[in-house]
Parts: structure tokens; sequence; C-alpha cells
């Protein structure tokens, strides 16, 4: 009823009123809403500008000049074309790790129908920063102050704005400090990429004498509100340190494949540490399909271990809902179908060759379903997503848009690539 799960399973007719809507699902499979626990929605125009090249190309000659060159409209026009695609692969709810325009964010947010944690990527030194992103940690956590005060609990509740860090490598010891206070004093959550490269770790021991986590400990600042990203060069006992302070992880096996490395995922779970899944951004991803995320974990690990029975397909599930959920600390009202909870859930048929015949509809969801299988996606009681027919959004329009804007802020941010292959342009002159 309205945005609220009444009942579950089989329903007393008496509950049922008379002009209610009811939706045939017969041979299909309803799950919670998929949860996107870290995705980079003012990255998505710059889709395959990060293929192939080294991670400091990647890094200042891709992904710096392209973000820093996004107006608040770009940015709009980005989010809004990554809900598109998080849509049609299940996912109602996701965390944004920050852009610099929260506000373009939220009010596409608002527009798609989705449910999102937004935050501003906070950076308030380091090398190689764009001129116009070189700003004062004071700067940096006024404005996100003034985000949270204007859009916190905006959309009917669906948007939230949490404290977004960056990196060890652009954060000084001031700004998480006061980062992780103010999310204290406001009950929201931190949102910081942590121990992403080998080269952050080693900063870190150059610097502070400790790796990244160590240092983040020191500080003080690990705790059960705190979603660590990637979190790839951890040892042992930093796992362990983890496990302990109840810190969220959010595993990226995409993008730990194109450039990171292999998280300890296996290690993480035997810990008990709470992980979930996030498709990281465009020019580290390319696919910002939470589906295609849940195959590479079931693989990936499997392979790196030499153990077939690590990270089962059970678990997987229970990463892009239930753990979802504890890490956007939402745990008592999404990540699972249960009476009193929000209505946000899927449909899927299985009715397809690439995920018939069905002998484990577990192992299916995880290692043969496709995002074409998700026949309908509802957030907060509405359909966003109706027999893959799009409700809230003129996917047509926005497609168009986005690659117009792409064109243009590729040209504004002088990024120039290769063709990797002749090509005849058969278009006619001037389109």
């Amino acid at each position: 009823e309205d945005d609220t799960i009444l009942s579950v399973g089989k329903i007393d007719p008496a509950m049922i009123e008379r002009g209610a809507q009811v939706h045939d699902c017969t041979g299909k499979l309803i799950l919670p809403g998929l949860i996107n626990t870290h995705v980079h929605t003012s990255q998505q125009l710059g889709r395959g500008l990060g293929d192939d090249v080294d991670l400091l190309t990647w890094l200042h000659q891709r992904t710096f000049p392209y973000e820093s060159s996004l107006t608040e409209e770009d940015s709009y026009v980005s989010t809004l074309l990554c809900c598109i695609e998080q849509i049609r692969a299940g996912v109602t709810s996701f965390a944004e790790p920050g852009g610099q325009f929260v506000r373009s964010m939220a009010k596409a947010v608002d527009q798609a129908g989705l449910r999102a944690k937004l935050a501003k990527s906070s950076m308030d030194c380091g090398d190689g920063l764009p001129k116009i992103w070189r700003r004062s940690t004071d700067e940096e956590l006024a404005t996100q102050l003034e985000d949270l005060k204007a859009l916190h609990m905006s959309a009917e509740g669906r948007v939230q704005v949490w404290f977004g860090l960056r990196t060890l490598f652009n954060n000084s010891d001031d700004l998480i400090l006061r980062t992780k206070a103010l999310a204290d004093t406001y009950k929201v959550g931190v949102h910081m990429h942590v121990a992403e490269v080998k080269e952050e770790v080693e900063f870190s021991k150059a610097k502070f004498g400790v790796g990244t986590v160590q240092h983040l400990e020191d500080l003080g600042v690990l705790d059960e509100n705190f979603l660590a990203v990637h979190t790839v060069w951890l040892t042992n006992d930093e796992v362990d340190l983890f496990a302990k302070r109840k810190v969220k992880v959010s595993h990226n096996p995409a993008a730990a494949m194109r450039v990171l490395g292999f998280a300890k995922i296996p290690r993480m779970l035997e810990k008990g540490i709470c992980v979930t899944i996030g498709t990281d951004g465009a020019p580290s991803n390319n696919r910002m399909d939470l589906i295609d995320e849940m195959w590479l974990t079931s693989l990936i690990h499997k392979g790196w271990r030499l153990d077939p029975t690590v990270v089962k397909a059970e678990q997987i599930l229970e990463m892009v809902t239930v753990n979802g959920a504890k890490a956007l600390m939402e745990e008592n009202t999404l990540g699972s179908l249960e009476v009193g909870k929000k209505a946000d859930l899927i449909v899927i048929n299985p009715a397809s060759a690439g995920m018939y015949p069905l002998h484990d509809s577990i192992a299916n969801l995880v290692t043969s379903m496709h995002s074409s299988n998700v026949e309908s996606t509802m957030c907060d009681g509405k359909w966003l997503m109706k027999d893959r027919i799009l409700l809230t959004l003129d996917e047509k329009s926005i497609l168009t848009e986005a690659q117009e804007r792409a064109n243009t802020i590729r040209e504004r941010a002088g990024i120039r690539l290769k063709h990797r292959f002749p090509v005849i342009d058969c278009r006619p002159e001037g389109r």
C-alpha cells in the first residue's frame, strides 16, 4: 500500500481492496530492489575515455580533465543516463561517492524515481588537481553542509545526503576528521575510496609511516557509518581491523580488474564484514550494470584463490540486497521483502535462452541472469519500469542529449582519442 509492503507470500483475499491493481507474475521471480553501493553518476558521459591506458594517464589525462570540465547541466544529464542503466538492471537504490554538483544529481534522481545517498567529492589537497577543484578545507565542508541542509530527505525521503571523501591523496587529516564529526552529528554516512591502488598505500607509508587503513584508524574515523570503497590493498591485519570497527565495504570487481587488483573478499566474508557491490564509474568500468558485477564477483575470487567454493551465489545476492541496505544505514527499511519495509522490488523473467533452465534459482540469478531479464522495477511503491518500458524518463531524448554533451565535454577538456582501426565515415556532411 502506497510505499510500504503489507504482506508477503500467500495473502488473505480480504486484504485486497476493490480496485486494487493485480500484476500476474506467474513463472517469474520477485526480488528486493538491488542496491549499488558505489556509482559515479557524474562520470557517465565519460564512458570509454579510460580504456587501455595506465593509471596516471587515466587519472590526469582522462578522468580529471573530463570531470572538471562538466557543467551543472552536464552532471544532470549524466545522472539521468546513469539512472536509466540502473533501472534497467534492477537497481532501486544507490550511493554516489561524489561529483561536484549534488543539486543536479538530486534533481535527476528525483525525476527518475530512484533512491540515493548523494555526496560531494571533497578534496582539499594533492598534486595534479585541476585548478577549478582547488578549495580549502572550510570551503569543502561548507558546501557539503549546504547540500545536506537543502537536499537531505528530499524527493519524499528518497534523496539523502552523505559526506564524501575522495582519497587519502586529496584529503587532509583536518578534512577527514571534521567530515566524520559532521556525519556523526547529522547521523549520516561517510563514503571514501580506501586503499584503492598500491600507490596510495605507498604514499600513506611515506607520509604517515603506516598504510591507509591504519592511518584512518589512528585518526579514529573507522566506524559503522564509514563506507570504504575498493579496499584492494589491505593486509590481513587491516581486514581484521575493519571487522572490529564494523566498517562497511563496497567491492567493485570490474574496476578492480581494470587497474586495481584483487580485494580480499573471501577473508572479509569469513570475518563477518558487511561486503556489498558497486559498479564504480563509466571511465573505470564502462558498465553501470550491477548484475554484471554480481557475475564477476562470483568468478574472480574463485580463480584467484583456486577454490570454487569461495564467495557463493547466496552471499553475492545478500551483498546487493540486505548487505547493501546495512551499508546505506537502511537495514530497517530496505534490502528484503518484509512486511513494513519499503516497496522496492524487481520482477525477473527467467524465460530466456540465457537463463533457462532453472535447477538452482539462486545460482541462476547470480551466474546466468542478464539485465534484460529484469522485466519491471519498482521503487517506493511506484513502477519505474514496467514490462521493460521506462515510465519516469524519456530515454530517447536523454540518449540524444547525452551523446551531444559528451562530444562537447571531450572537446572542452582537450581529450584526444586515436582511431584504433581505419574508419570510413559515411554520415552526411554536417551530421
